[in-house]
């Protein structure tokens, strides 16, 4: 029998016109809340936040009071325009993590998608950071943004331990949620210094490192006991020791080959006999 290669079919005509319509509406929105934001922040700069109303703001936008309260609930989240569609972008990339990626890698890669958003507007970022020391509403609002973040990561940690780990001692739920704070710590000391630079310098650089760091303090506990997995929840280590110019490591099979890479790296860097 001959095979014939089966070609994807292309999507209905009605189906491409309701994703092109989405896409071309969530643009609009996202537009709409960053003027919005840009009016926000400059009377704020100029006014005060206190002295600042919500009319004012939707006026020097050019739009109706209505209008503002579709993308806002109040003039102190106006100034976070992108937090919304970061979380999803965050999310899409948990969503898409291979199943062989430590889980702490791919939370890794999610939450450089928030620091891509400061990075994207430095100027933008650096004032608005400013403002937030300044008035401390703003700083709750800030937090309360950022805190989703670490909620999104904990539960996709957690979603790769038995839900009956405490019941049996085991520490890796513990360990999920501390690990879920910490890399939202790491990424939040790495964005303040930045913006206290005034934005300046490889802020990705500078989050690879301190993600590094908390891969060592975290990498080798997480799953360490009941992590679900394909092969059986099976442990994850590797181990390396270097000799002169030889270098021996101990792994396991389903160990994923970013920790391999890691421990042959670390063992590189700080060779032992």
């Amino acid at each position: 029998m001959e095979y014939v290669p089966v070609m994807s079919q292309p999507q209905p005509a009605a189906a491409q016109k309701t994703s092109a319509a989405r896409t071309t509406a969530a643009g609009q929105r996202l537009k709409m809340r960053r003027e919005l934001a840009a009016a926000a922040m400059e009377l704020f700069a100029t006014k005060g936040y206190e002295a600042t109303t919500v009319d004012e703001i939707a006026a020097a936008a050019g739009v109706a009071r209505r209008t503002f309260f579709r993308h806002f609930r109040s003039k102190e989240e106006a100034i976070f325009p992108d937090h919304d569609d970061t979380l999803d972008r965050v999310i899409a990339v948990l969503d898409a993590a291979p199943a062989h990626e430590n889980p702490l890698d791919t939370i890794c890669r999610g939450i450089k998608e928030v620091m891509r958003m400061y990075a994207a507007s430095p100027a933008v970022s650096v004032e608005r950071y400013q403002l937030t020391r300044e008035v401390p509403t703003l700083r709750e609002r800030e937090i309360a943004s950022v805190s989703r973040y670490e909620r999104v990561f904990t539960r996709y940690l957690l979603g790769h331990f038995d839900e009956g780990a405490h019941r049996d001692g085991d520490d890796d739920p513990l360990l999920a949620e501390v690990a879920a704070s910490a890399v939202v710590t790491a990424h939040n000391h790495v964005l303040r210094r930045w913006l206290r630079a005034g934005g300046q310098g490889d802020v990705e650089g500078q989050l690879d490192h301190a993600f590094e760091v908390v891969r060592e303090t975290f990498g080798a506990g997480i799953g360490r006991r009941g992590r679900v997995s394909g092969s059986g929840g099976a442990a994850t280590t590797a181990t390396a020791r270097s000799s002169d110019e030889v270098l021996v490591t101990v792994t396991r099979t389903d160990a994923p080959l970013s920790e391999v890479m890691r421990t042959i790296e670390k063992a590189l860097k700080h060779p032992s006999d």
